[in-house]
């Protein structure tokens, strides 16, 4: 029995009839994971959370990375003719068990609560990149591709459950911002991989490269673990407080609210965070396949951008007319007891510069020290291994040393976006809070999305002012989208929410990559121009999806175009 009073006395008060298992310990104790913050969190504890929840993403997206900062050192290491479509694989399998599963990534979220699925999500980060390295340590394309898949299990889901923790925490103070901050930081682990993954791999091997980004998931695991124990600890000492200040405040609440909906309940309808889609709205419908167009021309670029640099800008493949002076004969190292240049059909050296040093055409070396005779027929970039010492240092060490050198640089000129990204984030989530126009820039950044893979597909402008354009388009678009969701949704349903679409970037992130690698393998082995010019395709989707937002924004009262309530509070 529960008695609920509207005025002092016992005058207008009505008494309630629960049933048994209401009144039963498990509802008067707190679930943990369903029940919200009770007390403010103060701004300590919200940026420690911040902060830790930012380490934790910097050491997933550095590990995701990996095989995109090595892209030339995986493909000489691995030795296979079939390398691009199975290097795109590990990204298509990454990305394919995410089609399905952050849709229960959102709802466990929602359930068990965000810092313990953070945890959880992070382990399984861990293990796939233990099974990739050691994969990739035997040559085993299987154990690589199962690792990756392990990883997607937790790589993405771990967006879902950070996403809702950060709204959990900031909800009315500093969305946005901290949202900014979250990419900003988060994003460096993905620029500190791109400049030290291809100096690990050139300094010791490949796979001791992928071994770093192993013990860096393991520190995510145990800093994940920390984020657990302080959101339960606050929650504990919220409700302890609720419960000092009038201990039947603790329970009235949770029985008046089964009372509530007790009838609701047991009409059939369920819960709207229990993943009830067709609350969603069409704009959020529309903001989710304006996330597919738009981040298909951003992540998957990242995944190639490697091999894209090195045969547009920094390792071109040399002049048709330039050989060797001696083409079966190596060209530089222990080997060679005299020199062999590369020159042109009127005898003059080939220029170096930016360009593949030439190859011999094939091999006839004589065995040394009791070795057998080599003899290669026809010799391509293909079959050179610059993890091993015949060729890095016996035969052809001026074409190994100039790969490591190029590949490094490409790593630096990849950076670029993730760089610029990781500066504005932060400062534009708080000046999108400030003046809305949240539609506005979907369409800006779309735009601007065009012209940078336009450029790279048709025009030779050194790669690093295009790369700027796609970082500023990649900062405005994340610090206006994830925002945007919860303000279309709502909040009890913000995990289904970011799930959902979640699952919908995945379908463009599964398919992209076996796009390029078909584009790739149709157009001779090469990159430029038709794999830039299908990134500039899905730049043009994105930038007419954005048309449809702001025109639909206008119809249903420019939620999106419009100032939050707090920055309105704030500003006062």
């Amino acid at each position: 029995m529960v008695t609920n009073c509207s005025k002092e006395g016992s005058e207008g008060c009505e008494e309630h009839q629960l049933p048994d298992e209401i009144l039963s310990e498990d509802v008067l104790r707190p679930t943990g994971a369903e029940d919200p913050v009770q007390r403010e969190p103060s701004m300590y504890f919200r940026w420690l959370v911040l902060f830790a929840t930012c380490l934790v993403m910097t050491c997933v997206y550095y590990s995701l990375d990996i095989p995109a900062a090595l892209h030339q050192n995986l493909k000489n290491y691995m030795n296979d003719s079939a390398f691009e479509l199975r290097f795109n694989l590990l990204y298509t399998l990454y990305s394919f068990p995410n089609v399905i599963l952050p849709f229960f990534g959102g709802y466990f979220t929602d359930k068990m609560g965000a810092s313990y699925c953070l945890m959880i999500f992070a382990a399984f980060c861990f293990l796939g990149q233990l099974i990739f390295a050691a994969g990739t340590a035997y040559r085993n394309w299987t154990f690589m591709l199962l690792g990756r898949a392990v990883y997607g299990i937790g790589g993405e889901s771990i967006c879902v459950a950070y996403s809702t923790l950060l709204t959990e925490w900031f909800a009315g103070k500093e969305l946005a911002f901290s949202f900014g901050i979250a990419l900003a930081i988060s994003r460096l682990g993905s620029v500190f991989n791109n400049l030290a993954s291809p100096v690990i791999a050139n300094s010791f091997s490949t796979p001791w490269a992928l071994w770093a980004g192993v013990a860096l998931n393991f520190m995510a695991v145990v800093v994940a673990a920390g984020i657990k124990n302080v959101d339960a600890q606050h929650r504990s000492i919220s409700l302890a407080m609720d419960a000092s200040d009038n201990p039947s405040d603790l329970a009235q609440p949770l029985l008046l609210q089964q009372i509530e909906h007790e009838g609701t309940n047991r009409g059939g309808q369920r819960p709207v965070s229990r993943m009830g889609f067709r609350q969603f709205s069409p704009m959020f419908w529309l903001l989710s396949a304006s996330c597919l167009t738009v981040y298909a021309c951003i992540l998957p670029w990242n995944n190639v951008a490697s091999g894209i640099l090195l045969e547009r800008d920094l390792f071109q493949a040399p002049p048709a007319e330039c050989h060797l002076t001696f083409p079966d004969q190596c060209s530089a190292g222990n080997l060679l007891n005299f020199s062999n240049p590369a020159i042109d059909a009127n005898g003059n050296t080939c220029s170096g510069s930016n360009f593949a040093p030439v190859l011999p055409s094939s091999l006839n070396v004589s065995g040394m020290d009791g070795k057998p005779d080599i003899l290669i027929d026809h010799l391509s970039a293909a079959d050179v291994d610059c993890d091993k010492p015949f060729w890095s240092e016996d035969c052809v060490k001026d074409y190994c040393q100039a790969l490591g050198k190029a590949s490094e640089s490409a790593g630096r000129v990849m950076s670029i976006p993730y760089s610029i990204s990781a500066c504005l984030s932060p400062f534009l989530g708080g000046v999108v809070d400030r003046i809305g126009h949240r539609a506005t820039i979907t369409f800006v950044a779309s735009f601007l999305l065009i012209g940078v893979h336009s450029t790279m597909a048709f025009t030779t402008f050194r790669p690093a002012i295009p790369l700027i354009g796609q970082g500023l388009a990649y900062a405005l678009y994340s610090s206006v989208l994830w925002p945007s969701i919860t303000l279309t949704v709502p909040q009890r349903s913000t995990g289904v929410a970011f799930g959902v679409i979640t699952s919908i970037q995945n379908i463009g992130l599964t398919l992209v990559p076996m796009a390029i690698a078909s584009i790739y393998t149709s157009s001779g082995h090469c990159y430029i121009p038709y794999v830039e010019l299908f990134f500039t395709c899905c730049a043009v989707s994105g930038a007419m999806l954005g048309i449809g937002v702001n025109f639909l924004d206008q119809l249903t009262g420019n939620k999106l175009n419009g100032i939050s309530v707090q920055s309105r509070a704030a500003d006062r």
